[in-house]
Order: structure tokens, then C-alpha cells, then sequence
């Protein structure tokens, strides 16, 4: 088992987003394990998630590169901690980040810090930036507070 690093900023508002086009499938729920399905933003892939929660802990799995390849938390299990009240939601935030083209931005500038740019420019006709921000601090203030661990074997439950 590895910890999770914190995720890019950006992936925050990535799962917001994912929780607004509806993409995400809890497919079993209880006081000890969540697994849920995560489809990618075109909806070509299908991302497995299970967490797992451990005293103050959580031990999870996701096959998206973020979690996977990078060692963050990825947006997907970011999703279904807050489709499930792990983590808190705004559903005007949600809102705002709807039908947001995620991979094709991120292939298309490769950087994150331009791509959040231009999300919240499309956002900003349906709520402030500031709100956005805002949203998006308090979920990574969330997120350090508890710890995150990635185990692979999590994957045969799923």
C-alpha cells in the first residue's frame, strides 16, 4: 500500500464535474466499502473505484492514471467520495462544470494551470470564480485532513 499524494488542483473541479454529467455509478454502498464505476468525460473508458474505510483512513483503488500511474488521488475516487458525503458537494459548482470536454483539454494544452483557466471561463457565466476557488480550496482542506492509501489487491473486489 502507497499514500496517495494530494491531487492537481484542477482535479477537483474535474470530479464536481463528473458528478454533474451524471458519470458515476455507486454500485455498492456501506459503512465499510463503496465500489462505484467513474466514465470518463467521452465516455470511452470506464474507471473502476472501491474505498475502503479504516479507523480515520481510507484505502482505495481506481484504475484512472492519476491514482494509478501518478500516485494522487484521481478525480474518480474524488467523485465518489463526494457522491457519497466523504467529501463535501456544491451543486452549483457541479452545475457550472457540466459538459466540460476534461481530456480533450488536458491533450490538448497539457498544462493544468491552462486548462483550469479556461474551465473557469466557461463556468464564470454561471457562478463566480471566486465561488468556484472557493469550492475547490475547501474540498483539497478536506483532503489533507485524511489519508489515502492505494492497494491494488482492492481491484478483486470489484
Amino acid at each position: 500500500m502507497i499514500k496517495l499524494k494530494m491531487p492537481p488542483k484542477i482535479k477537483i473541479l474535474e470530479a464536481a464535474g463528473a458528478i454533474a454529467d451524471g458519470r458515476i455509478t455507486i454500485e455498492k454502498a456501506n459503512d465499510e466499502t463503496i465500489i462505484a464505476k467513474v466514465i470518463s468525460s467521452e465516455r470511452d473508458k470506464t474507471y473502476k473505484v472501491i474505498i475502503k474505510k479504516a479507523n480515520d483512513d481510507y484505502i482505495v483503488y481506481s484504475d484512472d492514471n492519476g491514482t494509478k500511474l501518478r500516485g494522487y488521488i484521481g478525480y474518480p475516487i474524488i467523485s465518489v467520495m463526494m457522491l457519497t458525503g466523504l467529501l463535501s458537494r456544491d451543486q452549483n459548482v457541479e452545475d457550472a462544470l457540466k459538459e466540460i470536454e476534461w481530456r480533450k483539454l488536458n491533450e490538448t494544452y497539457k498544462k493544468y494551470y491552462v486548462v483550469e483557466e479556461i474551465v473557469l471561463k466557461k463556468a464564470e457565466p454561471k457562478l463566480p470564480r471566486s465561488y468556484i476557488l472557493d469550492f475547490r480550496n475547501n474540498i483539497l482542506n478536506e483532503l489533507e485532513k485524511i489519508k489515502v492509501f492505494y492497494d491494488e489487491n482492492l481491484s478483486s473486489l470489484a
